[in-house]
């Protein structure tokens, strides 16, 4: 059901719209002018408005003008009994959704208003990802008061006003990919595309074509052409997470369309000219790849022309409250009025080293969301999985291993380890990875081995499950 405003300066064309549009199952308001329908629609939350053309004091044309202008957001149906090609074309000009002539016929009434409610349905959903997309590059990036990210976001708007190549280094979890949408936000290329692509998520017999692109007839399976990341980023900009994992063979592909600003699709001959910026991520060290072989050297030089490094989170302590507010918001908890959280709960919060950074801190907060009761501050029993303060990680013994006479079952032992990293990270796959002294692309290689096609899920559920018993 919509709301539907109908202005004519004949009551009888009021009234008989309004038994058509009620029949239909809208709530109908009248106004017998564009003065009188101003006044309804800064009072009432109109959906739809169908206007007559010709009316004295304002008509329906200054009608249309003023509901644009004021930003109210309904769309206009013009019905007339003066109609002609160029009125027509006019009011569609203007803006008007539809243009009906009298006399009418009550189908042709129904779908010129269903059409312009589902315009305004796309319109409205439209918005509602612009804000989304606004909020996701924004919000975060604002939601700190510790030095450290001061200068993390000074560095951005500094190299928002260019094109230049960024490299943003840090944990995972510290918000490299907040930082990049806020650099693409804050530079000349906003309105164009943000493209993310997490290098290590993609299998590497298909990241090339994933980057580049493909020709119809390229491989097998390849029955039409398929333009790769940077063409689709082609105004805007392309984000390329976990760089580090990126193999060799697609670092000098790369490398050859970022000094050339050309690329080619596989299996084809054509080059294209790219126009994107580009921002890279990597939580390794890129330095000592390029020691060990595993990064092309002069690739990093190309990426590391304006390098922003992000702290971890428990080198910026001042942030924690800020970002447990923040996220509370974003889940749509009702935030405290005085204490966000007791005393003992902000030292735990404070004293935890948080191996997943903002993104674990988030999970974090959401369990405890969820498993909360009452609205007021946090306790520290809201945060059981926590470490607590002076409590220290177990350390792995120097001495070499000595297996037992017996055997050991070599997969337990790996599950059983995969297990505590998952457990320890709050099932933070790069972080876990991390403990274990691995790579992403190497953990979830393990994880493959040890659990199918969805091991992680399977692990992080065995876990659970053991903590309920």
């Amino acid at each position: 059901m919509a709301q539907i405003l109908i202005v004519d300066d004949e009551e009888k064309i009021r009234i008989l719209l309004e038994m058509m549009l009620s029949e239909a199952g809208h709530q109908v308001f009248q106004a017998e002018n564009g003065l009188a329908a101003l006044e309804q629609l800064e009072k009432i939350p109109i959906d739809l408005v169908v206007s007559d053309v010709c009316m004295d004091g304002m008509d329906g044309f200054a009608l249309l003008e003023q509901i644009r202008q004021r930003e109210l957001g309904c769309p206009v149906v013009f019905v007339t009994a003066f109609a002609n090609l160029e009125s027509a074309v006019d009011a569609l000009r203007l803006g008007a959704a539809d243009y009906l002539v009298k006399p009418f016929q009550e189908e042709d009434v129904i779908l010129a208003v269903e059409r312009a409610l589902g315009r305004r349905r796309l319109l409205a959903e439209n918005q509602r990802l612009r804000q989304q997309v606004h909020e996701k590059g924004e919000g975060e990036a604002g939601v700190f008061v510790s030095p450290r990210m001061l200068q993390v976001r000074h560095l951005a708007d500094k190299v928002a006003a260019s094109d230049a190549t960024v490299l943003l280094t840090g944990e995972s979890g510290t918000g490299k990919e907040v930082v990049a949408n806020y650099i693409h936000k804050a530079s000349k290329r906003c309105k164009g595309r943000f493209v993310a692509m997490n290098c290590a998520a993609i299998p590497s017999d298909l990241l090339e074509t994933e980057l580049f692109g493909h020709e119809k007839g390229a491989f097998t399976g390849a029955d039409r052409e398929r333009p790769g990341k940077f063409e689709y980023a082609a105004g805007g900009t392309l984000f390329l997470d976990e760089i580090g994992e990126l193999p060799l063979e697609a670092q000098a592909k790369l490398l050859r369309t970022i000094q050339e600003k050309r690329v080619q699709r596989l299996g084809g001959n054509r080059e294209l000219e790219t126009n994107c910026r580009l921002i890279c991520a990597t939580n390794r060290d890129l330095g000592t790849g390029v020691q060990k072989g595993t990064f092309r050297e002069d690739l990093y030089y190309r990426l590391a022309v304006f390098p922003i490094d992000l702290p971890p989170l428990r080198e910026r302590v001042e942030d924690i409250l800020p970002l447990v507010r923040y996220s509370m918001e974003k889940f749509g908890a009702r935030v405290p009025d005085k204490e966000l959280v007791t005393p003992a709960a902000k030292a735990l919060l404070e004293s935890y080293r948080w191996p997943g950074n903002v993104r674990e801190l988030f999970n974090a907060v959401e369990r405890a969301l969820i498993m909360r009761t009452g609205n007021g501050p946090f306790t520290s029993d809201d945060f059981p999985y926590l470490e607590r303060p002076g409590e220290k990680l177990q350390v792995v013994q120097s001495d070499p291993f000595v297996l037992p006479p017996d055997g050991i079952d070599f997969e337990e032992l790996q599950l059983n380890i995969v297990r505590q990293s998952l457990e320890r990270t709050m099932g933070n796959q790069s972080a876990a990875a991390r403990l274990l002294g691995l790579s992403r692309a190497k953990f979830r290689t393990l994880l493959g081995q040890l659990g199918g096609e969805e091991p992680s899920s399977r692990i992080v559920i065995q876990f659970h499950r053991g903590r309920q018993g």
